[in-house]
């Protein structure tokens, strides 16, 4: 499922996120009743969703990068009609790298936790 951005600068559109977090929660929910348990087949279910997820949203963030490459090089060339459109494309990927930065910056120190913990 393709996470679209919010406001168009990269993100993730939450009311297609609250709709696959009810999917998986409703998934789990069927696979208990089916005597499976909250087990192997809803856990895979959503491994696989997360990082398809996470897979389609640095393909993005790839994809606002390449395109605001692309107007700088017509920007520089005489090519492109309104720099305005550069600008914004070099915004929208400035903001969406540094959001994937914080978002795995973030990742990292809840997993350094997690392994610091005594058991």
């Amino acid at each position: 499922m393709a996470v679209p951005a919010i406001g168009a600068a990269g993100g993730v559109n939450l009311s297609q996120l609250a709709a696959m977090y009810r999917e998986q929660v409703a998934d789990g929910a069927a696979a208990s009743q089916a005597g499976q348990g909250p087990g192997a087949q809803a856990a895979a279910t959503r491994g696989s969703s997360f990082a398809d997820a996470i897979g389609q949203g640095l393909n993005q963030v790839d994809s606002l990068d390449r395109t605001a490459a692309d107007k700088a090089v017509k920007a520089a060339t005489g090519d492109l009609t309104d720099v305005h459109d550069y600008v914004l494309a070099a915004t929208q990927a400035q903001v969406a790298t540094e959001l994937t930065t914080t978002v795995r910056n973030k990742a990292l120190e809840a997993f350094n936790d997690i392994i610091r913990m005594p058991l």
